[in-house]
């Protein structure tokens, strides 16, 4: 995407009516609010931030890459471990695999016709034909809007890894789905473990959520995002389980993957940005010895 608008090709977050990140002013997605993505206020954060400053003069933006890596190693293995957990309690059916059962009977007592197809219908906006549709809707027009390619690298960058997980992780757990006797058609016979509508609903919402953040300029829209976002990915788990396509510790799991890769895919946007900062050496010192 080109354009004449900046320097860089970028719309201006001034144009957005946005405050503009005084570390990297020419870029709509620099800042949320007034809080700039290349200022880190935590420990780990200014960690992070330190090692981007002190190899940037070789490897460029590109770092972000590298500290990729770093970031993904680090949440990912709490994911897994996290999720290794939770499938050991499933065999042993201990802690919340106890609850499995029990909430799949009392789902099929509450289900009604009706109820029946409007979560049907609210589950497929998860599927594999909804929403890659309105999620490259979204992103293309963020795109054009922005005059660049960054919502729709991070859109994709989140989606592959979703999708990775999903596959990867069925493939390794092979848990059998719930009886179909106890599911609502049409059945679905991939492995359960984790929930694929789950972990892909939470990162798309998320992802959404985060190139929407820097959209909008009031307080108030973003939080109402946020929580539109975070209650799309709760619905979502909960109608798998309610229409007997999922156990609840699948849709857990399904939120914790999804989560845990949202936060890498954030952190990396993060570390690009701060890779990209105009920060002479007095603001990088004051802004690291925070």
């Amino acid at each position: 995407m080109s354009s004449t608008s900046t320097p860089h090709g970028e719309i201006s977050p001034r144009d957005m009516g946005g405050p503009p990140a005084a570390s990297n002013p020419d870029r709509a997605d620099a800042a949320i609010g007034s809080d700039d993505h290349a200022v880190w206020t935590s420990r780990a954060g200014r960690a992070l931030a330190s090692v981007v400053r002190s190899t940037r003069g070789w490897v460029g933006a590109n770092v972000a890459l590298i500290a990729m890596l770093v970031a993904a190693s680090g949440l990912l293995v709490g994911a897994q471990w996290a999720a290794e957990e939770l499938f050991e309690s499933v065999l042993d059916n201990v802690g919340l695999a106890a609850l499995d059962s029990p909430v799949l009977t009392w789902v099929e007592g509450i289900r009604t016709p009706s109820l029946n197809a409007a979560v049907a219908f609210f589950s497929n906006t998860g599927g594999p034909v909804l929403q890659p549709i309105l999620t490259a809707l979204v992103v293309l027009f963020l795109g054009w809007r922005w005059k660049s390619w960054t919502p729709v690298v991070l859109a994709l960058v989140a989606a592959g890894g979703s999708l990775a997980m999903t596959t990867l992780g069925k493939q390794f757990y092979g848990r059998v789905r719930p009886p179909l006797s106890d599911a609502i058609p049409p059945y679905e016979y991939s492995p359960s473990f984790p929930s694929g509508h789950t972990l892909n609903g939470t990162v798309i919402a998320g992802i959404l959520c985060y190139l929407m953040l820097h959209w909008f300029r009031t307080r108030g829209v973003r939080t109402l995002w946020v929580i539109v976002a975070a209650v799309y990915a709760v619905a979502m788990g909960l109608s798998r389980v309610y229409l007997g396509h999922h156990w609840l510790t699948d849709v857990i799991a399904g939120w914790v993957f999804g989560l845990a890769w949202l936060g890498v895919v954030m952190t990396l946007h993060r570390l690009w940005l701060t890779a990209r900062a105009r920060f002479g050496p007095q603001r990088w010192t004051a802004m690291l010895a925070r």
